[in-house]
């Protein structure tokens, strides 16, 4: 009896060491992702970058079960214009107009679920929070496991009036002409993380 409890015991440790080796938490290399975005509107687009603070990914057996990406809104920078024309830009994207970075500096991406696809592609399932509103969202990305390593990049829409950014929005103001800008907006990231 002493044996069979000894190699049941012995079973269940190596059972567990072998879960838990299999389980792994990555930590996002801030220096080296990317978050690039991109604004519409009727007479052309604007397009710039945001930082990722930090982030955490918990990966078991090569998939991505959850984590989450903390977004620096502080640092917002409009590529596509120069000097005042940038300035004036950056400073519209961090008023209450947008995205009152004054009240709400952090951004986070929340990953609930991710269904592993065809070769590097998945569905990613999560919660986007922007200016203290929280809502699903669901993309494809691809992501590429290596080594203990992760890549991921993917082009995500964002409807900017789910997360009252209201500005220009054609479905709560009339009669905007050349001056409406796109309700969506496009969030470009690449992601590493080891």
């Amino acid at each position: 009896m002493k044996k069979l409890l000894l190699s049941i015991a012995i079973v269940f440790a190596t059972t567990v060491a072998t879960q838990a080796h299999n389980h792994d938490e990555l930590t996002v290399k801030t220096k080296v992702s990317t978050v690039e975005w991109i604004g519409k509107k009727v007479t052309g687009q604007h397009n710039g970058s945001i930082n990722i603070k930090e982030g955490k990914l918990y990966v078991h057996d090569g998939v991505i079960e959850r984590g989450k990406i903390m977004i620096d809104m502080t640092t917002i920078q409009v590529l596509d214009l120069e000097g005042e024309w940038a300035g004036k830009l950056k400073g519209h994207l961090e008023s209450g107009d947008f995205f009152d970075v004054k009240n709400h500096e952090i951004a986070v991406f929340e990953i609930k679920k991710v269904t592993k696809g065809d070769k590097e592609k998945s569905k990613v399932d999560g919660i986007l929070t922007i200016k203290g509103i929280s809502h699903p969202i669901s993309f494809d990305a691809n992501i590429e496991m290596k080594d203990g390593k992760l890549a991921a990049y993917a082009e995500v829409t964002v409807d900017r009036t789910l997360y009252d950014i209201k500005y220009g929005s054609g479905k709560f103001f009339e009669g905007l002409g050349d001056k409406m800008i796109d309700d969506n907006f496009i969030i470009k990231f690449k992601i590493a993380a080891e």
